[in-house]
């Protein structure tokens, strides 16, 4: 199970409107460290699939949710819960470490 991807004219129903907690990849191709951590989260996401959903958001494609969530460095990866920002993580970071940054949400 591979994180789906998400835009602007997708990411209020993907993600602000979810059900449950929702870790949002904010990555571009040209991006080396995010293709580093993206199999990472696609594990992740893969043995977590009952208690957090991930999906990416490319910012060169979608430059406005870029700035509205104030992505200066990537990676970058913000959980939303609720529709509100409830962590953020950033640089790429080995599996065991994402996972004790995410434990709240994989309890």
């Amino acid at each position: 199970m591979t994180a789906q991807a998400t835009s602007s004219a997708t990411f209020e129903q993907d993600v602000l409107k979810a059900d449950g907690p929702v870790l949002v990849d904010f990555w571009a191709e040209w991006c080396g460290p995010c293709r580093m951590v993206a199999p990472v989260l696609d594990q992740i996401q893969a043995e977590n699939s009952d208690k957090i959903t991930i999906v990416k958001l490319n910012v060169d494609e979608n430059p406005d949710l870029a700035m509205k969530y104030q992505i200066t460095s990537i990676p970058a990866m913000k959980v939303f819960k609720d529709g509100e920002v409830a962590t953020t993580i950033i640089g790429a970071k080995p599996k065991q470490a994402l996972e004790k940054d995410l434990a709240a949400f994989l309890a």
